[in-house]
Parts: structure tokens; sequence; C-alpha cells
């Protein structure tokens, strides 16, 4: 099958996220990299990317040629990713969608919950795919985590406790670094830092999981380091449209936590646990049963899980693959096979209007908020 055309910006030498993206989407033969703007300073950007092999006419200075000089292209991309700050997704992305092109766009959709209603409808109206790089929810087993809940597994979900807490940013000193100092600066990361960088993914991946959306919450915000003008410490408790019980934590000051993403969801018949640092098991707890350790890869799981794997079983499988399985679901979407799994500008608008649900909640002392975009109450 011949490879789609596909575009970064952002992701230049040194970040940390355009090498996943370079990996998953090359992973499995559906994308070909043929234009990039990958460095907010264009001569680096365009070196860079002649040296990852893309021609030179289509090695962009800024995201804003790559625009002019794909839009009539008869070879022109047909997936562009935008890898670059938080600030400045809007933007490209309504632009590119507004031009005929399908986005995968780096979370947070956008800093505000009308960017993202605007997102939504712009992508309805051009009938173009925007998806939304939640990637935690492609691993494998998370996959077979939502397969069982919605064949019934578990029964009536009861209770969803999940969270993404580290501790790489716990030294005060280490304020003045770039890569640090930009996820609690309100002009560049918007109106949350943890929340918005991390909570966001476990609030996701809750939400994908039992196959609801939060509806109410109730959040604490703190900023463990008084420098910093947003909350690098947060808890919320919420409720979902179908009258789930949610506990949320997240945190980049926890030492000794190093990736710490994880979720347990607790059924009327069972109960399940699964960590990003242990990706390829779920623990599963059938009600008065013995607890089981599901492997990816092995006998009898899901279909739609199978094709997901590319490694044998009892082999590492990380995150440039989930990543990877991402873009896989997005070259099936564009070549016109739609997966409902594909997490998409809705996704990416409920997470942002539950993000500032909880930064209102948090400046009211934990009034509960509703946590619904205004487009969808």
């Amino acid at each position: 099958m011949k490879r789609l055309n596909w575009g970064l910006i952002g992701g230049g030498r040194g970040s940390q996220i355009g090498s996943v993206h370079r990996i998953g989407a090359q992973a499995d033969g559906n994308f070909a990299l043929v234009a990039g703007a990958l460095d907010h300073r264009p001569d680096e950007g365009r070196s860079y990317a002649i040296e990852l092999g893309v021609d030179e006419e289509r090695a962009y200075g800024t995201w804003q040629e790559m625009l002019g000089g794909e839009r009539n292209r008869a070879d022109r991309v047909d997936l562009v990713t935008v890898a670059t700050p938080n600030s400045t997704h809007f933007e490209i992305t309504k632009a590119f969608l507004e031009a005929g092109f399908h986005v995968l766009c780096e979370k947070p959709m956008t800093m505000t919950v009308e960017e993202g209603e605007e997102v939504v409808r712009v992508a309805e109206r051009c009938g173009r795919t925007c998806a939304v790089n939640y990637c935690y929810s492609a691993y494998p087993m998370v996959r077979e985590m939502r397969a069982m809940v919605r064949r019934g597994d578990l029964g009536a979900i009861r209770l969803v406790v999940a969270n993404f807490s580290h501790g790489h940013h716990a030294d005060g000193g280490d304020v003045g670094n770039p890569r640090v100092r930009w996820r609690y600066d309100p002009a560049l990361a918007g109106a949350s830092g943890q929340m918005a960088d991390c909570g966001i993914h476990a609030l996701h991946l809750a939400n994908f999981v039992t196959d609801d959306d939060v509806e109410t919450l109730s959040a604490d915000f703190a900023s463990c380091i008084p420098s910093r003008e947003l909350e690098d410490e947060a808890m919320v408790c919420y409720r979902t449209a179908g009258g789930v019980v949610g506990r949320l934590w997240t945190s980049s000051v926890a030492v000794g936590r190093q990736h710490g993403l994880d979720i347990q969801v607790f059924g009327e018949g069972g109960g399940f646990r699964w960590a990003s640092e242990q990706p390829n098991q779920v623990m599963w707890t059938p009600l008065g049963g013995r607890t089981q350790i599901m492997e990816k890869g092995e006998a009898g799981l899901s279909g739609e899980v199978v094709g997901l794997s590319r490694v044998a079983i009892a082999h590492p499988e990380g995150f440039p693959l989930a990543v990877a399985n991402i873009y896989m679901d997005l070259a099936a979407t564009i070549r016109g096979d739609t997966r409902e799994a594909l997490p998409t500008a809705v996704d990416g608008l409920r997470s942002m209007a539950a993000v500032h649900a909880t930064v209102a909640s948090a400046k009211m002392h934990g009034t509960w908020m509703d946590a619904r975009p205004p487009m969808f109450r």
C-alpha cells in the first residue's frame, strides 16, 4: 500500500516528542516524512528537516511557509502533526484544517474551551479528521480494558482511580530550566500547569477505558514550589455522565515516582489495574476470584487488540509504539476506514473543558463545577 505523505510542525532537534512522532508515524510504513517546519529558528528548522531526508524545497522555515507551500501541491501532505508549544496549537491546527488537511495535534489541543469548540466546528465543517495525541489510550492492554468494560466483564462501573504523578520538577533550584519553566508559565502553558500537562492524560485515560465522560468535578491545586505561577500538584474528585465516582491525583513534585501514570477501575463484578511502567500487563480480579495477570500478546485477547502488538509476548512494547497505534488509526481513517478509538477534537475539547473547570474549582476552594463544554450541555 502506498505511503501517505506526512508533514511535521515542531519536534525539531532535541525535542522530547519529535523523535517519538517520527518513529510512530513511520513504524508501520503508513507515512513518509516529506515536509516539515521543525523549529522556531527558520534556518535550524530547514537544516534539520534536510538532515532527516526532506527535500530542500519542502524544508520550511515557518508553519506559514509550509501551509502556503503545501496547499496547492498535487503531492501535498495527507496529514500534518502539530508538535509545537501549547500556545500555538489552536492557530496552526485551525489553519491547516481550513486548508483541507487532516491534523494530529499534541495535547492540550487548545488553550481555551472557546478555541476547542471552534476546532470541533471547523473539523466538522471541512470534513477533515482532527486527532489529539492521547497516546496512552492506544496501548494494547488499555484497549483491552476498554473492550472488557464494553463486554460487561466488570458489570456496572462504580469507581475509577487514576493518577499521573512524577517527581522530575521537584527541585526548587531548577526553576530557570527552560524545559521546566514553560510548564508553569501562564503565557505558554495556559490556565493550568500540572493538570493540563499530565493530569489531562489520566483524565482522558479514565474516560476512554470506562467509555464515559466527566460531568462535574471538584479540585484542589497547590504550587509546592512557591515561585511557580501555576500548580505543580492537584487532586480532583469527579462524577461522570454515567454516575461513576472518579478520583484523580497528578503531581510533578512526587520525588521517587518516575512516570507514574496508572488507572484502577472497580465494577460490581470485578476490578482491574494498569500502569504505564508495566504496560504489557493488566491485573484483573473477578469478584470472588483470584487476581490474574493478563499479558499483551497472549491468546484470548480482543480482536482489535491483537493488531496493535508488533513484538512477541513478554517483549517490551512501549511509548513510541503506542504513538504508532495512533498513526495506524489515522492512516486507516484517512483511507476511509474510520477507527472509533482514535482520540479526536471532541476528546481534546472535553479535556480542556475539564481542565478549566478544575482551575475554576480550585480558585473557589473546591466548589463543584460543570465540566462539560458549553456546546455539549
